[in-house]
Formats: C-alpha cells, structure tokens, sequence
C-alpha cells in the first residue's frame, strides 16, 4: 500500500510539472500566431498546433518518467486533455483554456491536475500568466481559494458550443438566476469552485473521459459531486467508452436540488 502510494505522489508531481510546461506550449503557439487549426468531426470539433504538441510534450514526457505506466496493475490509468476548450482558443477566449491530467485507479477518479495557461492574462501585460491546481482524494485541492456562490443564489454554467434542445430544456429545469455559456469542462469546474456558478449542467453526450477525470478530483476533493445526468458515478477503467454518454451534472453544494430537477424527459433521452 504504501509503494503504491508513493508512485501516485510521483505521478502527480510530475502531472504538475508536465501540465505547466504544457501550459507554456498553448502561450507560444498564440504568441507565434499560427493556430493550424484543423477540423476533427464537425465545425465545433477542432485541434489546433497547440493540441498536438501539447499532446505529444504531455505523452512522452509521461512515457519517460513512468515507462510501466500502462500495466501498473493494469488498475492505474491517466487521462490526458492536452488543450480544454479547443474552440474557445482559436476565439481568443483564453481564460476558458485548461489543460487536464487525470488519474483513476480501479476506475476511479482519484488524482487531477488543472493548468491554467491564461490565468491572469487580463491583470495587464507585466502580469504573471498561468497557474496550476491539483488535488488528490483523501489529501485535498490546491491552488486556488474555495469560495461558494450566496445562499439561495442558482447560477448554472453549461456548454457555449454545443447547445442543443435538450441542454436548453434541463438548464430550464433548474429555474436558475444567471446562466453562464462557456467553453471546457476544466473551465466550468474551476467557476463551481471559485463561487462563480452553482451548478455545472450539460445535458448532452459532448464532453469524454479526459474532459471530466481530473476535474472530478479537484471537486470531489473540496466536498463537490460530479455524476452523469442520472446520478451515476462516471468510470475511468481503461476499457470504458471515451464518451460521457449521459452527460454531466456537478455542484460544489446541494447537489440533490439540481438532480431532482432534471426532468424525465432529458433522462429518458440520454442513456448511460
């Protein structure tokens, strides 16, 4: 128990370190000002330089360090996410870009890093860009301060690129105060976190495995929830489908209030 222990902690810290210098990969393609945009399955479906580089920096570096990563056990899998929030890149929307290292054993979610490479990118042009926060089940969440949206208030962050009517009729559901359409899911969990938003509601089957692995640490770290939209717990075995087929619904608090308010009809419409 205690070897695996170990190895884990390593793995973080070097998932901190690779997640930065990642980060500093998403500055320089910006700075050098050729995207290569291509398009993957559709015309919100993209990949730019920065994804691929990132990808192979955040791959080999991995590969390096932990040549036996992939038969520890054959139980230890990590989820990579080179660049969340793709479209809102090419946009200039910078501070919706994460990059996400998640780390699950036994198909569960237990370690995560989250690499803001913008983080500050509008304090002015001497400010200090990026930051990184961690968190690991059972130690805690790293690297920003906690803060809940006021009592009362129902705030929900949902997709800006992939709306649908089933997106449109769940966010209803939740009677909310203020909607907030942004773009990646290391995004909308760092707004649940920082009391931006309330809930975090995507009704649709977009987001994958990589998306939500090291975002569901960091929440479940501080006390949150992340599920799918029938409350079931989201597996990270190697052998499970990429896709969260069943969407996405987090909180930070009263998670029940919002699973109770999705209605049957969105239910029925996505399944597992």
């Amino acid at each position: 128990m205690a070897s695996s222990h170990t190895v884990l902690m390593r793995l973080v810290a070097s998932a901190y370190s690779i997640a930065q210098k990642a980060g500093t990969i998403v500055r320089r393609v910006i700075a050098e000002g050729d995207l290569g945009i291509v398009q993957k399955t559709c015309a919100t479906d993209l990949q730019t330089k920065a994804d691929r580089l990132a990808q192979m920096s955040i791959c080999s570096s991995l590969a390096r360090k932990f040549p036996k990563l992939t038969i520890i056990g054959e139980e230890l899998v990590v989820w990579v996410d080179p660049l969340d929030g793709t479209k809102e890149y090419t946009e200039g929307l910078l501070d919706n870009v994460t990059v996400l290292i998640g780390i699950a054993y036994e198909g569960k979610a237990i370690a995560g890093v989250i690499n803001q490479p913008y983080y500050n990118y509008q304090a002015g042009p001497d400010a200090v860009l990026g930051r990184t926060i961690w968190g690991v089940l059972g130690l805690g969440a790293f690297g920003f301060q906690l803060k809940e949206v006021p009592a009362g208030k129902h705030i929900i962050t949902t997709t800006r690129s992939h709306n649908s009517k089933l997106v449109t009729d769940c966010v209803t559901a939740m009677n909310p105060d203020d909607v907030l359409r942004v773009g990646g899911a290391g995004n909308k969990i760092i707004q649940l976190i920082e009391g931006k938003a309330s809930a975090y509601v995507f009704a649709s089957p977009g987001c994958k495995k990589w998306d939500t692995c090291a975002p569901e640490v960091i929440l479940h770290a501080v006390g949150g929830k992340l599920t799918d939209i029938h409350g079931n717990a989201l597996q990270y075995n190697k052998e499970v489908k990429h896709m969260n087929s069943a969407g996405v619904l987090a909180t930070l608090r009263n998670y029940d209030y919002y699973a109770s308010r999705v209605p049957e009809s969105v239910k029925n419409a996505l399944v597992p």
